[in-house]
């Protein structure tokens, strides 16, 4: 017989979750067989797979070590784990440079992401911010390598790669939930600093249809089919031949900034997928711009309490990066 203790990471999901988690190799086939003849058991009784767990709860499992060190050890992810090889990750946190925590409690972590680093792997060779970010609380010993096997901390917004600024991050599984919940109910304020070309003088609110291009990974802007986008700006400084504005997502879809000020006219500065070829050639010119401008620079959190306590009614700021403040000092000349 083997048992395992319900630990903070673990508390809060279902029960047949967990398993899935604790034994990759097994198949959910398996798992119902097992429950249904009492060869898995939650603290000490007959358990249907359903049940919320909670911290300190107790699973024992009663068959053949052979059969329970197959289905927890064929995993190559936690084989890895398992034996220390967590070269990944320290690899992430010595190549992946400029990341730096803006804020920190027991349930998450605020990033400010420079550009060109991925929020998310793309593919399975790629080092990303999730890496990064374990990597970082392997490091500060906020995490050990047993406890990654069934939880691993991730980022819960996703920025594209050239976009820069503030990542919400869950350091456990209940910040993870939650903070997830928020982004989801849109109750998180998301405002963003960029330059576009040409001249916008008022503040506005306009919304739209996104339809996405899936072969492409580009989107358009339509007014009868997509999903339904909402965007607001307002200028902070007129540049001349480009406006310094801070952009507030309100719906937040792929690319949806970049494509919204595209459509109105107003491309940011250095993006070539949506961007305005002779403003950014001369962006690239003049201020070395290599990507899009776009910068998530603020957000605003509501009261909240559990979880995210400690971030009730804060506003968490992402410094401009240095290029952003060579492009205003040139044009205050």
């Amino acid at each position: 017989m083997q048992s395992y203790e319900i630990g903070p990471n673990e508390g809060g999901q279902r029960f047949d979750k967990f398993l899935h988690k604790y034994m990759p190799s097994a198949g959910t086939g398996f798992f119902y067989k097992m429950l249904r003849k009492k060869n898995i058991t939650l603290n000490g009784k007959k358990a249907e797979g359903k049940e919320i767990l909670n911290v300190g709860d107790k699973v024992c499992f009663f068959f053949a070590d052979e059969t329970f060190e197959k289905f927890r050890g064929i995993s190559a992810e936690n084989t890895k784990i398992s034996e220390g090889n967590t070269g990944e990750y320290q690899k992430a946190r010595e190549t992946l440079k400029g990341i730096t925590v803006l804020y920190e409690d027991e349930h998450v972590l605020i990033l400010n992401k420079p550009a060109g680093i991925l929020s998310q792997k793309a593919q399975n060779t790629d080092l990303s911010l999730n890496e990064w970010l374990i990597g970082y609380l392997l490091l500060e010993n906020k995490i050990t390598k047993k406890q990654l096997e069934t939880f691993k901390p991730s980022v819960c917004n996703r920025l594209d790669r050239n976009t820069s600024g503030l990542v919400l991050c869950g350091k456990s599984l209940a910040g993870s939930q939650k903070l997830s919940e928020l982004i989801r109910q849109r109750e998180v304020g998301k405002f963003y600093r960029t330059f576009v070309k040409g001249q916008m003088k008022e503040a506005a609110h306009i919304t739209g249809k996104l339809v996405k291009d899936e072969h492409s990974n580009k989107v358009t802007i339509s007014v009868n089919d997509g999903q339904d986008i909402e965007t607001a700006y307002k200028p902070i400084a007129d540049l001349g031949d480009m406006t310094y504005l801070e952009v507030e997502l309100i719906t937040g879809k792929t690319h949806q900034i970049r494509a919204h000020l595209s459509s109105v006219g107003h491309p940011i500065a250095g993006d070539g997928k949506y961007g305005h070829e002779g403003f950014n050639e001369k962006m690239r010119r003049e201020f070395g711009v290599k990507w899009q401008l776009l910068h998530a620079y603020r957000m605003e959190f509501p009261v909240l309490d559990g979880a995210l306590v400690g971030l009730s009614q804060k506003e968490i700021i992402a410094p401009l990066p240095p290029i952003y403040e060579k492009i205003l000092l040139s044009r205050k000349k």
